[in-house]
């Protein structure tokens, strides 16, 4: 009962906040990328993406404790993995073929993804990064959800649930 309410507080707040967000963008882009919970399928965020456009995952990693981002790109109907940037080393981090920038360590991306399936948690403090906004997949999500791309027009009468951007400086987090 209390995370059925905290879903619908989260859910309300991101209606409020976010519909402007929404609405600036939606008039450009025919696709959604949708963070949906993984056992009931039931949509939680929906933000209007273009083709190339990258999508991140931020978090801590749950060792190290130092940010990591997976970089994605919008390609077709599937989230191309890009690269990961991290600033050390640690469990489940890339060890081969990295390259050290002023950001960090960068390590290429390798594969295509239908769908990608991630366990938000309080430690990693996982956020979605599309563009110049970053939405809170803890707040959103009571348990493990899927990220996937969506034709805008395969949803065309379904209720849409949008969330408002986060409001961070410099914060980037991710776990494993």
């Amino acid at each position: 009962m209390v995370s059925l309410t905290r879903r619908r507080l989260v859910a309300s707040a991101f209606a409020a906040f976010g519909a402007t967000a929404v609405a600036a963008t939606a008039a450009r882009s025919d696709e959604l990328l949708v963070v949906a919970d993984a056992e009931t399928g039931e949509r939680l965020l929906e933000v209007p993406v273009e083709q190339g456009q990258e999508v991140t995952l931020a978090y801590t990693h749950s060792v190290e404790r130092t940010p990591v981002e997976d970089v994605y790109v919008v390609d077709g109907d599937e989230l191309r993995a890009d690269r990961s940037v991290f600033r050390s080393f640690g469990a489940g981090l890339p060890v081969d073929d990295i390259e050290r920038t002023d950001d960090g360590y960068v390590a290429d991306g390798d594969g295509s993804y239908d769908e990608l399936s991630v366990s938000p948690g309080d430690i990693a403090g996982h956020e979605l990064v599309v563009g110049d906004d970053r939405y809170d997949l803890v707040a959103a999500a009571d348990g493990r959800v899927v990220l996937f791309v969506t034709d805008r027009s395969a949803t065309a009468g379904l209720e849409r649930v949008a969330g408002p951007p986060r409001d961070t400086t410099e914060r980037t987090t991710r776990t494993d």
